[in-house]
């Protein structure tokens, strides 16, 4: 377990905490409230942003050649953070001795803290140690500061990472429907990441998808995106993973380890596309009873639903974010797919 402490101090500023892979949906915004959304991260868990983030920010237009893909993007945005990387995402109810200062808070938010600069100081000498996030329609979420804090202790802790059939038996995946209906936003949050690698991996070229299941998730926004599928133009996506039997195909829609990060392997040619396993253990294991062989026949409103019954619109914001930091979006295709979807950025209905 670790605990993390102010560096200017050493006080402990968490309880011990287990590393687990930075979510796709740690930094996402989803509609407008009421409130923030859950915590991005479990209790007693902590994942590392490997990436820069926060101040200063660089402007794009003000960047000379190469100092953006040096920072990891391949594609304009209007800034990008050239500020440290290695910050720490707690769940906010994981953190000890300090507090939000409220003379750091500033008044851009709407409902709450909106996150920026360093919210919250350390109790014993005041130093600004983490910045607190639970404004509307964002993630509840501490961010530590990676030049206020330090690791105080680093030991082995009583929560094994799981293997691959362990995550099958423990961690049954998020059903994609929300009790109101509604998709979920962690769906929204790994289809769309997904989304980006697999035009990464296809080129842009139509995708074909065997997979019902796979296809209502997908199929409609690469229609809207490359064009449907013809016979002989297609690469074809299949599910791969644990449990899963091995099927012939161009791109593998495989799980990210929740804990680890790792991705489940494939053998070449065939490329992975890599998906949140709570959203693949769903999709891979999940299926509605079928009334076949019954005397009884079941109403077809009395079956389980496994999505919602209007169309998915995966997280626009996440899909540009994620599609930038991949080097294929500079290929002609994908970044006109970029650039026709930045004015909108928060929807994909209108790429």
């Amino acid at each position: 377990m670790t605990v993390f402490g102010c560096l200017i101090c050493d006080t402990a500023l968490t309880v011990p905490v287990s590393r687990v892979a930075l979510p796709v949906h740690a930094n996402q915004q989803y509609g407008n409230g009421p409130g923030p959304l859950a915590p991005a991260l479990e209790p007693a868990t902590f994942a590392v942003n490997p990436l820069p983030s926060g101040s200063p920010w660089r402007r794009w237009a003000d960047l000379e050649p190469g100092e953006a893909e040096a920072l990891g993007w391949y594609a304009p945005r209007f800034s990008i953070s050239a500020g440290p990387a290695g910050q720490v995402l707690l769940a906010p109810g994981d953190v000890r001795g300090a507090a939000i200062d409220p003379a750091l808070v500033d008044d851009s938010a709407c409902c709450g803290l909106d996150g920026g600069e360093p919210n919250m100081v350390c109790l014993t000498c005041g130093t600004p140690v983490a910045t607190r996030i639970d404004d509307c329609g964002l993630r509840q979420a501490t961010w530590l500061n990676p030049l206020a804090t330090h690791i105080l202790e680093d030991d082995p802790g009583p929560y094994p990472v799981l293997d691959w059939a362990d995550l099958i038996d423990q961690r049954p995946g998020i059903p994609p429907s929300q009790p109101n209906g509604d998709w979920h936003p962690i769906w929204k949050a790994a289809a769309a990441s997904a989304l980006a690698h697999m035009l990464a991996a296809s080129g842009g070229d139509p995708v074909a998808i065997p997979d019902h299941q796979v296809a209502e998730v997908f199929r409609p926004t690469l229609d809207r995106l490359v064009g449907a599928p013809s016979t002989g133009q297609e690469r074809t996506l299949v599910l791969a993973g644990p449990g899963i039997p091995h099927a012939d195909g161009d791109l593998a829609l495989i799980p990210e380890h929740p804990q680890t990060g790792e991705l489940w392997p494939v053998t070449p040619p065939m490329t992975p596309v890599p998906l949140a396993w709570d959203a693949w253990r769903h999709l891979a294991f999940h299926r509605a009873p079928k009334p076949i062989g019954r005397s009884v026949p079941i109403p077809p409103d009395a079956l389980p639903a496994l999505l919602p019954n209007y169309r998915f619109e995966p997280d626009g914001e996440i899909f540009l974010n994620v599609l930038a930091r991949l080097p294929q979006v500079k290929q002609p295709r994908l970044r006109a797919i970029y650039d026709r979807g930045r004015p909108y950025n928060y929807t994909l209905y209108n790429f």
